[in-house]
């Protein structure tokens, strides 16, 4: 068995067996309320760095102006709370926008 079949064994196991210890331990185990704040903040601090992550590069370049322009409108009007697809298509419409007019 090579290396990269063992990784994928490996973390397919993991994956398996952490997500069935949460029906498993549900009302076995509890957890003190600053440890749930805690858990509720880091899974938001996780999404928020994948969001920028995903926004501002293209492989290992910085993706250029239009992108982060777009995800910002589309951020501001669900944060406004617009139906999902007035957020995608105004994001998409302003990113777009931008490269047409010559911003990269």
């Amino acid at each position: 068995m090579n290396a990269t079949l063992a990784c994928v064994l490996a973390l397919a196991v993991g994956t398996y067996a952490f997500r069935l210890a949460g029906p498993v331990l549900h009302g076995r185990v509890e957890l003190p309320a600053r440890v749930q704040e805690l858990l509720t903040t880091s899974a938001t601090v996780l999404l928020v760095a994948l969001l920028a992550t995903v926004a501002l590069t293209e492989g290992r370049e910085f993706a250029g102006w239009a992108r982060p322009a777009g995800v910002l409108v589309g951020g501001v009007l669900a944060w406004r709370r617009a139906p999902f697809a007035v957020v995608v298509v105004a994001g998409a419409a302003v990113t777009a926008l931008l490269r047409l007019a010559g911003v990269s």
